[in-house]
């Protein structure tokens, strides 16, 4: 009866306004709740000084509690809604948000108690989406592998070489996809060390190109790689395996959404201290509106095409701001003889030296 009496009480006592969430100091905030707690007691003792002195005392006590309650509880009331929205967490429930109005230590507390809420119901969104979307991603190539083992058991297919390439690229689809899932995880946990040496631009990018060219003639894409290297010899201070990562899925993103005999040109130029290197190919090009959300986790967009995971150009700009550079899509330039804007172009920028936050931590 007790614990539903107070239960009613603190409800009610909600509803009132926190006539101290404007100090900023909870030390001041006691000062304020003693000061006023006696003067409302003394000053009720005051009026009340014709009275019987043992019933003044006794109301003077009452008055002085009371008031007391009222500006503690406004004091006590955002840890009490922490507490609850702490226990909805525990239960999965993450949208629970406490009012933050006071300017003390216990309302910083619940700003930050807020934006913790905030970033732990957006991981919990990602992790429902990553498992949405690995789950989407590994049933596609194992139902088609599936389905190419079965005919061949069934005897409906005979084990050709067509039949077996087909099985192979969905091997390679899902090995591609578990060293990607492999990788991010590795990025998010930040246990990827980046192991930097001095790097010759021209022979790093003629390097990476020459790869993109036979990785393309092996899928049967006909398309032309062209480079067009820094004026002047260029070295930069980064992790070749790293980097080639980045420039290897740039190329062959490139390569893929190019047109038959279409042409994939790389660029490099010196901005300063900064290396910028872009990568343009003659495709479909990527809509302004979705141009933001290409490098997020397994969005491919309108210009998805069998065989991607929707991660690389995640892990890309993971690897580039590791760096300390910069990676996003950048407005295409006319083709010669037409002066319409065509194909996509993803322009990545590199400092040449070490960055100062790699300075400062070694790496």
């Amino acid at each position: 009866m007790t614990e539903a009496v107070w239960t009613w009480v603190n409800r009610g006592l909600d509803l009132l306004p926190r006539p101290l969430d404007p100090v900023r100091s909870i030390k001041v905030k006691l000062g304020i709740l003693l000061v006023a707690s006696g003067a409302a007691g003394l000053g009720l003792f005051w009026i009340g000084i014709g009275w019987i002195p043992p019933w003044t005392s006794a109301t003077a006590i009452f008055v002085a509690l009371l008031t007391s309650q009222v500006l503690a509880h406004g004091m006590t009331s955002p840890l009490r809604e922490m507490t609850a929205a702490a226990r909805a967490m525990a239960r999965g429930d993450y949208s629970r948000r406490v009012r933050a109005t006071s300017r003390d230590e216990v309302g910083e507390l619940a700003v930050a108690f807020n934006q913790m809420a905030a970033e732990l119901a957006e991981s919990d969104r990602q992790r429902r989406e990553l498992i949405a979307n690995v789950s989407h991603e590994l049933r596609t190539p194992i139902t088609a592998l599936q389905g190419v083992l079965e005919n061949i058991v069934d005897g409906v297919a005979e084990p050709e070489p067509a039949t077996l390439r087909t099985a192979l690229a969905q091997t390679e689809r899902l090995g591609h996809l578990v060293a990607d899932l492999l990788d991010l995880s590795r990025l998010d946990a930040g246990v990827v060390p980046l192991r930097r040496v001095d790097i010759d631009v021209a022979d790093f990018l003629d390097d990476a190109v020459r790869q993109a060219a036979v990785n393309a003639s092996g899928a049967g894409r006909t398309v032309e790689f062209q480079v067009r290297q820094p004026a002047t010899p260029l070295s930069i201070k980064a992790d070749p395996w790293r980097l080639h990562q980045v420039f290897a899925n740039l190329l062959d993103n490139a390569a893929r959404h190019s047109p038959a005999g279409g042409n994939v040109l790389v660029t490099a130029e010196q901005h300063a201290d900064r290396l910028s290197v872009e990568v343009s190919d003659e495709g479909e090009g990527i809509p302004v509106a979705e141009r933001s959300r290409v490098f997020e986790r397994f969005s491919r967009g309108a210009r998805a095409v069998d065989g991607g995971t929707g991660l690389g150009l995640a892990i890309a700009r993971w690897v580039v701001e590791l760096h300390g550079g910069t990676i996003a899509v950048a407005d295409p330039v006319a083709s010669s003889g037409d002066r319409r804007n065509t194909g996509c172009r993803i322009r990545v920028t590199l400092p040449l030296g070490l960055p100062q936050a790699a300075i400062a931590t070694g790496s």
